[in-house]
């Protein structure tokens, strides 16, 4: 029998690190002469306060979903992939060629080939560090690490020196034609007679990553693929002893993982920019870290996860807009956050554990 029921694992852990983060938090917060009860007013009625604010969370979480369940999928098969920047990166640009230079005529027909492009572009960023990782023994962590900076630059030249207008100075590709543009939450709400605001950059990309979502599920669980990714996640000796290939899984698991990350473009360059810019990204490639740890790599736990972060991501910069409180302070709160889901999880976790274990002798006494 394990040692605590499956919810506490998945709900109760999580629930906990989370309040010593929030107090934590507010004691930083009070450090620096400010109201934390008001603070948190502030941030939830700027993150859900109206549909407005909803519309931001959501873009924020829609972004973090993409990339919290890349670094899920690679970390089944036990690989650390810290790629994900770079990917959505590589994801824009295939996003903004195919907006530019393909004839699309409509948004339909643009987001499937969109996701087509950004899912290959970010699939094939990822496939050198996994070459690398299982033919040479390279680490995954350094590669991909060192694959978001030629990332940066590679984008960096691509925009300065050929995709930017030639009257432009910004670096930056010039708006992709209007039958590329998605339609909003508020588009696609105001037939069914609900009203959101116009101004929120959520789009339709939310519905493409939650059947991702439902999809990555699907493949882990409930498909040979997934379970091989597993198996090799658990055990190389075990799965080489059933089998299978590492070299292979490590190689596609790797791929599916720079894909999703790649397909984070579909929501930021093309569904909210219209057009690709550098720093598109804004850190949430490595932002999905922390969702995929927090979500224990499960695709409804990083449902959850991406919300959260949502949450403190447009709840942080109304906190800075509105207050003295510092943006770097969001920054702050995220971390404790990932320390405390993450490097600190254990610290939570064992004494949980003991209550668990205690509750459970005194019933069979």
């Amino acid at each position: 029998m394990d040692r605590m029921p499956g919810w506490a694992d998945v709900i109760l852990v999580p629930l906990v690190s989370l309040l010593l983060a929030a107090i934590l938090s507010a004691l930083v917060i009070l450090a620096i002469g400010e109201d934390p009860v008001a603070a948190v007013r502030l941030m939830v009625s700027g993150a859900l306060g109206s549909t407005y604010a909803w519309g931001y969370t959501l873009y924020y979480a829609t972004n973090f979903l993409f990339t919290g369940l890349a670094v899920a999928v690679a970390f089944h098969a036990r690989l650390f992939n810290i790629g994900g920047e770079g990917q959505a990166m590589l994801g824009g640009l295939g996003v903004a060629l195919a907006c530019l230079y393909l004839p699309l005529p409509h948004w339909t027909i643009a987001l499937a080939v969109a996701i087509v492009a950004s899912a290959a572009f970010g699939a094939l960023w990822a496939l050198i560090p996994a070459y690398l990782q299982a033919k040479r023994g390279s680490h995954i962590v350094i590669t991909t690490i060192m694959f978001n900076f030629i990332a940066a630059a590679l984008l960096n030249y691509v925009l300065v020196n050929v995709l930017r207008p030639p009257t432009a100075m910004d670096p930056a590709t010039a708006k992709f034609p209007e039958p590329t543009h998605l339609p909003t939450l508020h588009d696609l709400l105001a037939p069914l007679g609900i009203s959101f605001s116009k101004a929120a950059p959520a789009n339709v990309s939310l519905l493409i990553a939650l059947a991702a979502c439902f999809l990555v599920w699907l493949l882990i669980w409930r498909t040979r693929l997934g379970y091989e990714i597993r198996a090799l996640g658990h055990s190389e000796t075990g799965a080489k002893y059933a089998g299978i290939n590492p070299v292979r899984i490590t190689v596609i698991a790797m791929m599916i993982s720079g894909a999703l990350a790649g397909c984070m473009a579909i929501n930021n360059v093309m569904g909210e920019a219209e057009r690709l810019v550098m720093d598109a990204v804004e850190g949430a490639g490595f932002i999905g870290i922390a969702v995929a740890l927090m979500g224990r790599n499960h695709p409804f736990g990083v449902l959850l996860a991406a919300l959260l972060f949502g949450f403190l991501y447009q709840g942080g910069g109304e906190l800075a807009l509105w207050t003295s409180i510092p943006r770097e302070l969001i920054v702050v709160i995220q971390a404790l956050v990932i320390l405390f889901t993450g490097a600190l999880d254990n610290m939570v976790r064992i004494p949980i554990e003991r209550v668990f274990l205690a509750i459970r002798k005194g019933r069979n006494t």
